[in-house]
């Protein structure tokens, strides 16, 4: 881009223009750059353009104001071959003068020019080998790729394997005599240390072209630096391998707490008969496998005939819930067939959970009940859980819970008991927070609602089924849910 200032005659006319700047990379058609145009005028050094349709444009510009738009031939002779080029031209007036812009239009300068992007885009350069006059010849890339500096010139094969690993050179030589020898087109990816010690991977494809007799003269041929490909496949391979060697680990998890559910609480749905009562059960934690909840509970004939009933609630879920719940629930019904009373139970438990260090888990919840069938009488004890649901005469009410802090809260928690006598058709509930709880609602808002569902359906045996799908849809659970309806 150059800007032209008109140069006057004594009677105030147009006699010339003169290039008063220039951007650095305008070439004019001489081959004049930059700063070598500054002072130079357009009649004086291209005496041939006077009355051109170029220069009448360039005055009409000055004179109308409007910007002058055209194009240009010009004739230029190079080792003397006469080659013509043509020229986009616009001048737009400002300031007095001309802000001129050329643009050369000849396909073969724009060819060149796009080729040389894609082989910068691509990181690549062609390369030509003259087997008979042992010559090479790089594109300016090829430099590029092997980071060497062009004033050396290219590299010859003798100098190639210098730079290549020694683990390298026996396929890359193996590629190099099938091409030279056979004639055979070869691509192959090798790597290089350059001058600088980076370690850089190269692809050659090339191929011959025999002579008469069928022995190879030339070689053609490109390289592309491989490299950043390379570090890409590499990190895409670790990564798909570390995805591999998680989902083996998530597996063998899942299969672990799949066997631990198993051996812990190995019917989800039962009915029980015991101690002169029907209990019927709902386990169903939220997903399967690894995420196997902390929700559990226990249902077992006592040596003195009595029934043991727990129901309890772990927080977290996965192989460390399932270690405290293991925990907890073995300890409890070790402690309740020695005769432990339950306050006694849940103080133990308290200190258990508060001094293994390794469980993983903080708090559990946990309610426990003992039935006597001979006085009818139910004795139960609560560690910060929900409190039992009795259906009398169809009339659902939460029992009053006796004082009970969470299990792993406090060093110093007490416990206290409660007592309930069970009368003929009397439906109790024991359960985990997943059937009552939804996010964002009150709890006393999901209990009334366990009050209302209740009373319609706890009225005979295989209940609890309908009961918790009646309260949480499949597409509501947000927890596990442990259900243990007891009836009388």
């Amino acid at each position: 881009m150059t800007f032209l200032q008109p140069v006057l005659g004594p009677d105030g006319e147009i006699r010339d223009l003169r290039f008063a700047a220039a951007s650095p990379g305008a070439v004019d058609i001489g081959g004049r750059r930059g700063r070598g145009l500054l002072g130079l005028q357009v009649l004086r050094t291209y005496p041939g353009a006077a009355g051109t349709d170029l220069w009448q444009g360039y005055l009409k510009a000055l004179r109308t104001g409007e910007v002058h738009e055209g194009e240009l031939e010009y004739e230029e002779v190079a080792a003397g071959i006469p080659r013509r080029s043509r020229y986009r031209v616009r001048a737009v007036p400002c300031q007095g003068g001309l802000i001129v812009s050329w643009t050369r239009l000849d396909t073969g300068e724009r060819r060149q020019r796009r080729l040389a992007d894609m082989q910068r885009l691509a990181r690549m350069g062609w390369a030509d080998w003259d087997l008979a006059r042992d010559v090479i010849t790089w594109s300016d890339e090829v430099y590029t790729v092997f980071d060497r500096d062009p004033a050396l010139g290219p590299m010859g094969l003798e100098e190639l394997p210098t730079h290549v690993p020694a683990e390298d050179l026996p396929a890359l030589g193996a590629a190099v005599r099938r091409l030279l020898g056979d004639g055979e087109p070869i691509d192959h990816t090798f790597r290089i240390a350059t001058p600088r010690g980076e370690v850089r991977h190269v692809r050659i494809v090339a191929e011959a072209e025999p002579d008469v007799h069928g022995d190879p003269v030339e070689v053609h041929g490109f390289f592309q630096d491989r490299t950043g490909a390379k570090r890409a496949e590499r990190q895409l391979l670790d990564h798909q391998q570390a995805v591999l060697a998680q989902q083996s680990q998530l597996t063998a998890e899942r299969r672990l707490a799949a066997r631990l559910q198993e051996t812990l609480l190995p019917v989800s749905h039962q009915t029980r008969h015991l101690a002169g009562l029907t209990v019927d059960v709902a386990y169903q934690p939220l997903q399967e496998g690894l995420n196997l909840g902390g929700d559990w509970y226990s249902v077992i004939e006592l040596p003195d005939g009595d029934a043991l009933f727990v129901v309890g609630d772990v927080a977290g879920h996965g192989l460390d819930a399932v270690a405290t719940m293991a925990l907890l629930r073995f300890t409890a019904k070790g402690m309740a067939i020695t005769g432990t009373p339950l306050p006694a139970v849940l103080t133990r438990l308290n200190a258990l959970l508060l001094h293994t260090p390794d469980h993983g888990v903080d708090t559990a919840t946990m309610i426990m009940a003992c039935y006597d069938p001979a006085a009818s009488r139910l004795t139960w004890v609560r560690a910060g859980h929900l409190p039992p649901l009795l259906v009398r005469g169809g009339k659902a009410r939460l029992l009053e819970a006796p004082a009970g802090m969470l299990l792993g809260a406090a060093t110093h928690a007490h416990y206290e008991a409660a007592t309930l006598d069970l009368l003929p058709g009397d439906h109790l509930l024991l359960y985990t927070d997943g059937l009552v709880e939804l996010p964002g609602e009150p709890l006393d808002k999901g209990l009334a609602r366990l009050a209302r569902t209740a009373e319609s359906h706890l009225a005979g045996p295989r209940c609890v089924g309908p009961l918790v799908r009646a309260l949480v849809g499949p597409y509501e659970r947000r927890d596990d849910i442990c259900a243990l309806h007891i009836a009388r």
